[in-house]
């Protein structure tokens, strides 16, 4: 009986988790980005030019440094013609300076990111399309729970 009381410890990357808001969200975000050293995988449904130009100066200095960074999105004839051409205009752009972008047609709707297979950022907020919304996104770094989320997604199939 007294084993079903006892609790197992969480992960530690659990404990040290941080939410963010849209307000606050891109400037720690960003940061994680200036420290990444290898890969950065972001997920993010949407594409629109406006957001998608805010990191490409980032983007391009880590792939001049070597880092490979993957887009992972919704295919862009799932949405409506606006956001279809943005999408469109949004990947050559990121193209252009390195970074491989992967579409879906499963109308994948996840939004998250993978820092150096430690950082994991989930929540609400669509990376790179975020305008007006209210959302949410957690930062957990832990290497024990971002392998986790890569497994269970199955990223490692779309890694380079």
């Amino acid at each position: 009986m007294f084993r079903l009381l006892r609790h197992k410890t969480p992960p530690d990357g659990l404990l040290t988790s941080k939410l963010y808001d849209e307000t606050c969200f891109y400037h720690a975000f960003l940061k994680d980005l200036r420290s990444c050293e290898r890969e950065v995988i972001i997920e993010s449904p949407y594409m629109t030019n406006r957001r998608v130009e805010v990191f490409i100066p980032i983007l391009r200095r880590l792939v001049k440094k070597g880092v490979k960074v993957r887009i992972n999105t919704r295919y862009p004839g799932h949405h409506d013609k606006l956001l279809r051409i943005q999408a469109y205009q949004a990947t050559k752009k990121l193209q252009h300076i390195g970074v491989r972008v992967k579409y879906f047609n499963d109308y994948n709707h996840r939004k998250i990111c993978v820092v150096d297979g430690r950082i994991l950022w989930e929540g609400s907020l669509n990376i790179l399309s975020q305008c007006r919304s209210k959302e949410i996104m957690r930062r957990i770094e832990s290497e024990e729970l971002t392998n986790q989320m890569i497994k269970f997604l199955g990223l490692k199939r779309f890694f380079w």
